[in-house]
């Protein structure tokens, strides 16, 4: 039989390691946060025509993959075998 002792250590075990990993995630997504605040204010601090720049530079990357996807689309649906309609 397990003693009252036992079952008492484990419980305590099992709960500074939850408490551990829930500090741990905590932390991990405030710093997360904290870099992307940041991030944000390095791009609002940057003059106007670097700002343009990297957004032409964003949409032009954004226009490339759109532009794949469609190629994409369009060689399965070439592929595809049309569906035959059943006759009355």
């Amino acid at each position: 039989m397990v003693s009252q002792q036992t079952i008492r250590r484990v419980v305590l075990t099992g709960a500074v390691a939850a408490i551990t990993a829930t500090g741990a995630l905590y932390g991990a997504g405030l710093k997360l946060q904290q870099e992307h605040k940041q991030a944000q204010k390095k791009v609002y601090e940057l003059p106007i025509e670097e700002r343009i720049a990297g957004l032409e530079t964003k949409r032009a990357r954004l226009v490339t993959q759109k532009e794949d996807i469609e190629r994409k689309i369009a060689e399965l649906q070439s592929r595809r075998a049309p569906v035959a309609k059943p006759q009355d």
